[in-house]
This record gives C-alpha cells, structure tokens and sequence, in this order.
C-alpha cells in the first residue's frame, strides 16, 4: 500500500477561507476515488496561510480489475444480429459467450476482465480535476493566466508511493514537483521530500508548523500563561483566535503594553480596534475590567525575544487609540440630541427616505406599542426613540459602524440621560444573531420591536423581500429578532395590527404612496407568512415540528406569536395521543371525500345540515356531538385553554369513527348524499377551529 502527498503552495489564502478550503479538497477528492474504486486506510487535509496540503495513506498501487458483462441478441435472434455483437465485441468465435436466461428469455452474454489502471494515472486526473474545478468564495486570475485561484499559485507538490505524479496545471504554467518551501522569512529555500512523514519534519524544521489545530493549542496555551503570568486573563473570543491561527505559519505570541491615558475610552472601543484593525486579544483583570496589556501573535521567533516587534505594535496602537480617542473627546462636545437633525442627511433607503425619517415615524409608533405592552414609562420610549440613532452622525460610529447604540449608550449616560433610555439606544439593534441577548427592559423592547417592524413593513411594502438566498437588507433576521423579543419576553401582540400601525406612519411620507407596490393588508398578511416562515426555522432546534406552526398559522387571525405557541404545543401533544391519530386520519378521509364529491358534482357542501334528512341514528349522534364540540371549542379557544379544546376534539373521535363505520355517504338518495356530505363538511369545520389540519403530515 502507498500514500499520496498533495500540496498546493500560493500567496497567503486569507484566514477566512482556509478551514473550508482543506475540507473541500478532502471531500471532492475522497468521492473521486470512490468512483475510480481506489479504497483507502487514512485520509487528512491540513492549510497554512501558504499551503493546502492533503495526505491520502493506503492507497493500492492499481485500480481492482472489474468483470464486464456485454448482453448480446437473444438465442432465436436472425444470424445477422449475433454477427453484428460478434463484430462489436471483437470476436470471431462464440467460444467463452454464455447463455443466460433473462425474464424468461435466452441472451448471449459475453464477459470480459478489464484490468485496472495504474493509480498514478487516476490520481493525476482526479487531482487535476480537484484543482481546476475548486470552488473559492473570491479568486483571482493574474498574468495571462484562464485558471482561477484564491492567490497565485506557486507551486505543486504530488508524489505518490515517493514518486512524483506528472500534474501539469498549464494554465498556470506549472508541472508538480517534490519541492516544498518553508517559513517565508527563516527559511525560504525550496527543499525535497520523500514522503508525508519527511515533509512533516522537515518542515518542522524549516519552521512551519502544518496542522491548524496544533497552531490553535499552541495559540491558546502561550496567550493564557502569559496572561496568568501578569495575573490577568484572556478575554474569551474563540473567533479571533481561529483568524490568528490562519495567520501565521510559526506562531509567536507577545504581550504588549497600552498607554494609561487611553483608558478612559470605553472599552467597546479598545478592543474593536484591536480586534478588527491589529488582531490583539484583549486582556481582562480578576474583577472583569480591561487591562492596559494586550497580546499579539507574531510570524517570527525573533532573536531579541520579540522586543522590535512589541514596541512596533505599540507604536501601530498607539496611533490608532490617539484616533479612537479623538473621535471619543470630540463627539461628547455635541449633545445626542442636536445631532438628529443631521439624520436626515443619511438615506435609509431611496424609496423609503431618510434615518431622520425613520425617528420621526419610531417615536410615536414605539409608545404605542409601549401603550399596548402596559410600559409605564411612556415619556423614555418616546425620548429612547428620538435618540436610538442619533450616534450614526458620531466620529466614532462613522470610523467604527460596528459600535452603533453602544456608543449612543456611552454618549447619553455621559449627557445624564436617564439609564433606560441609554440602554434603549444600545440594545435596540438587538438581537443580531442566535447567541445574542434579547433586550428585557420595558423601554427597551418597545423601541426594538418598532425599529425591526418599522424595517420589515417598509420593504415589504415596496417589494424589496428576501428571494432564496438574497437577503440584501437582512430582512430574515429582522424577523427572527422580533420573534425571539416577542416570544423571550412572553408579549401579547397583534401583529397584524402592528404591521397596519407602522404602514400607516409610511403613507404619512408624501412620496411613499407612490413607491408603495402593496397595500397595508396585504403586506400584513405577507409578513405573517414570513413570520411563520421565521418561527419555524427559530424552532428548528427545539424539535418544534414545521407542519403544526403552518396549521396554526394558517387559521388566518392567529397573529398573537404567544398564543400560536401554545396552540401549537396543545396541538402536539393532541397528535401524539391515539385519539389525535385516529381524529387526524379521520379527518383526512372526511376532507378528501368531501373535495373529490365537490369537484364532481361542482357544488360546495359547506351548507347548513338538515337534521330532518338524517336515516341512522349515528348521523343524529355524529350531529349533536359535532355541535357541543364546536361550542365548547369555542369557548376554550377564547379563554385560551387549547388542551381543552383538544380534549373537546378528543371526545368527538368515537363519533366520527362509528359514523364511517355504519353510514354509507354516497347514498342512492340525492338529497340523503348531499346531507352527509354537509355533515363530514362539519367534522371538517369543527377541527378547522383549532387549526388547519390539512397542513399537518400523516
């Protein structure tokens, strides 16, 4: 058995993209040798920020031989076609041609062994093809080359049981190699290897250390001792230390000082630039609070123990920290409140007007949702909604955008705003993603919850909504995080009125009406559907099933996300029950004789029943059931309890069973017919006012 060493050598690949480019590699060039049957024992990929390296052991040195079967005319077939297989085959005689029997009838079949090829030469189409076929987010083409590539390639590297396969990507001028490279700036000189165990090493030894993961470790566990060696601790940020990994190939951290008279900038701001700009880890004491040390990983073991390079970056930081600094001093000069005006010089979106637009329609839209969520403090949402985007005119958030509302916060508890509101300016972007916290403050949620309606209403209403992956306005996650605030905090809201609310502040802008593409029930009714949509995917991880949200959803006015939830538990476990087993299959039978004697006879039998008409006295039982079930449904549906509701559906199951079993529908008596028909109309009606049960999968 032999291995294969494959390394593709380019300018830096960026951080980003390293992780999933060595797992496609591994997995296109896995599936390859499946389909040219090359098993294997082991196969590894590794990425440096110059190398893609992929490592395959116990490969055979041949393809297995496969047995070809040819089937050729049948036995009583005219002579002219044997002749004709015989020709095609390559054969003269009918000497080693079987007969075999298929679907009762004789074929000749001719069986031929086809050697397998060399797994060099498949090992050079299928890498070939792993290279010119390889999919990166953004590539580039450089000199006059047709080939694609994250960087300019440099160099191919392919031996396979120590011999070099014959690779030659010409559209990049190269031909593979047993040459490798080492550390960029400690050891640049080509060198050849012999195989995946003596490019490791020798490698090692031309200071480059090939596995990510190993640069991870060796990352984390010199940050955290020199960390704990000034008895502080690294601020936790698992995705910093994965782009700082992919960074260098010899990893070397250093700690860094920061000057003292920076430190009374808020710490969202040191650490966003040194995060974002320079990739330090920032460094906490025991207490929590930001210490005046950072750390730094370096590409380059130093002989000065890393002094030039420390003072380096702290002479990088201390530049841009004079900047930051500049940007904090001068911002707190102006009030938050004189800088709204100035909101109306940036666009929100052409056809939608200004952010200054936008504060005029959140103020008195956020208080009256705060009315109708019962916040007492009616004069803070309303001042927290004139404020919330006032920082977007700072120095600060226009050279760091990512620190909107928190800088907002920082400026309005500097001004003596009151701490609500200051928290209301900062949480109100809130959630972004998954793993953020949902604003809980009254005053808070409410001008949340009127940012991300206002947003989702006016794109809808002029048309701009997500199309499957495209989502240029993060419309999908505004929805999500209306939901987690609406459904965390247990708020009792009619969207639907919400949505009709913040349309109407819309078309009081004179131009909207004529960009608006929907009117104000409609797009009420979409973004229902795309909240629905949203919620499933919220509760995707839950085990929450899809089809009982659509059946909830699908009611029409079930706007209420609380309430739908509870529906919708009630719902399961009615369903999980055996009567909800039976009453759903009962149910489909019901709808669907129903539906087919409709399109038949091109009548609706969603008419009164007539109770005069019934012949058996399961029709009359089935009857009166139905009503007393559809009436205490009802009335538990309006005092919200829906397992009662459930357990009035419950009771209405041996009903409806006894009636399939003794009643013919289809009755030779017209009038009898159609009175059934009407009367499996209503076990359709009755279970309709708990959810759509057509939605709900068998």
């Amino acid at each position: 058995m032999a291995e294969l060493l494959f390394e593709l050598f380019s300018e830096e690949i960026p951080a980003r993209m390293q992780s999933a480019a060595a797992d496609q590699l591994l997995a296109t060039v896995i599936a390859r040798l499946g389909e040219e049957r090359l098993d294997f024992e082991r196969a590894e990929s590794y990425v440096t920020p110059r190398r893609l390296t992929l490592f395959v052991d116990g490969l055979p040195a041949r393809q297995p031989d496969t047995v070809e079967d040819r089937r050729g005319p049948h036995t009583g077939a005219p002579q002219r076609a044997l002749d004709g297989f015989m020709k095609s085959a390559g054969i003269t005689t009918l000497e080693g041609v079987e007969v075999r029997t298929v679907t009762g009838a004789d074929y000749y079949y001719l069986s031929r062994t086809v050697a397998g090829r060399a797994a060099g030469d498949v090992l050079r189409e299928v890498l070939t093809s792993a290279v010119e076929t390889f999919a990166w987010p953004k590539s580039m083409r450089w000199g006059s080359d047709a080939m694609r590539w994250v960087r300019p390639l440099q160099n191919v590297l392919c031996l396979f049981d120590g011999a070099v396969v014959e690779i030659a990507l010409r559209a990049h001028g190269l031909h593979a190699n047993d040459r490798t490279f080492g550390h960029r700036f400690l050891a640049p000189q080509p060198f050849a290897v012999t195989s995946f165990a003596d490019y490791c090493r020798k490698l090692r030894d031309a200071y480059v250390v090939l596995d990510p993961r190993e640069r991870r470790e060796i990352v984390r566990e010199r940050a955290q001792a020199l960390a704990h060696g000034e008895g502080l601790t690294v601020a936790d940020d698992p995705a910093l230390l994965e782009e700082v990994s992919g960074l260098v190939e010899l990893p070397v951290v250093l700690a860094g000082s920061i000057d003292e008279h920076f430190m009374d900038v808020p710490r969202e701001v040191l650490t966003t630039t040194m995060r974002a700009n320079q990739k330090y880890f920032a460094l906490e004491t025991a207490a929590g609070a930001l210490a005046p040390r950072f750390l730094l990983v370096a590409n380059m073991d130093a002989t000065d123990g890393g002094a030039a390079i420390v003072a380096g970056n702290e002479r990088v930081l201390r530049a841009r920290l004079f900047d930051a600094k500049f940007f904090w001093d001068q911002d707190r000069k102006a009030p938050l409140e004189s800088r709204v005006p100035k909101l109306a010089e940036l666009v929100f979106h052409a056809r939608l007007g200004t952010i200054g637009d936008k504060v005029q329609r959140l103020q008195p839209f956020a208080q009256l949702l705060g009315e109708e969520l019962r916040v007492t403090e009616a004069s803070l949402v309303h001042r927290a909604a004139l404020l919330c985007k006032a920082d977007l005119v700072t120095g600060m958030v226009r050279e760091f955008p990512e620190l909107q509302g928190k800088m907002g916060r920082y400026y309005a508890l500097a001004e003596g705003e009151d701490p609500r509101v200051a928290d209301a300016i900062a949480e109100h972007y809130a959630p972004l993603g998954p793993n953020d916290r949902c604003p809980t403050a009254p005053v808070s949620i409410a001008v949340a919850l009127a940012d991300k309606i206002d947003t989702l209403v006016g794109f809808f209403a002029i048309g701009e909504k997500p199309t499957g992956s495209k989502d240029p306005f993060a419309l999908r996650r505004a929805a999500l995080g209306a939901i987690r605030v609406i459904v965390e905090n247990r708020l009792r809201l009619r969207l639907r009125e919400q949505f009709v609310s913040s349309y109407r502040r819309y078309a009081q802008q004179p131009a909207f009406t004529k960009v608006a593409a929907a009117a104000a029930d409609d797009v009420a009714a979409e973004l229902l559907e795309f909240f629905a949509d949203r919620m499933k995917a919220h509760l995707r991880g839950t085990g929450v099933r899809h089809d009982l949200i659509s059946a909830v959803f699908a009611l029409g006015d079930e706007d209420d996300l609380v309430r739908a939830l509870a529906r919708v538990a009630a719902l399961e476990d009615f369903l999980a029950s055996p009567d909800g087993a039976n009453l759903l299959t009962a149910y489909k039978r019901a709808s669907n004789i129903v539906r087919r004697e409709e399109s038949k006879d091109d009548v609706r039998y969603d008419s009164a029943v007539e109770p005069a008409l019934f012949a058996q006295p399961e029709e009359t039982e089935l009857f009166a059931e139905l009503e007393r079930t559809t009436a205490e449904i009802r009335e538990a549906t309006a005092r919200e309890d829906f397992a009662g509701a459930m357990a009035a559906l419950a009771r209405l199951r041996p009903h409806v069973d006894v009636f399939f079993d003794r009643v013919t529908v289809n009755a030779d008596d017209t009038a009898l017919r159609a009175n059934r028909l009407k009367l499996l109309s209503g076990i359709r009606d009755a279970l309709g006012a708990v959810a759509d049960f057509s939605k709900i999968e068998g």
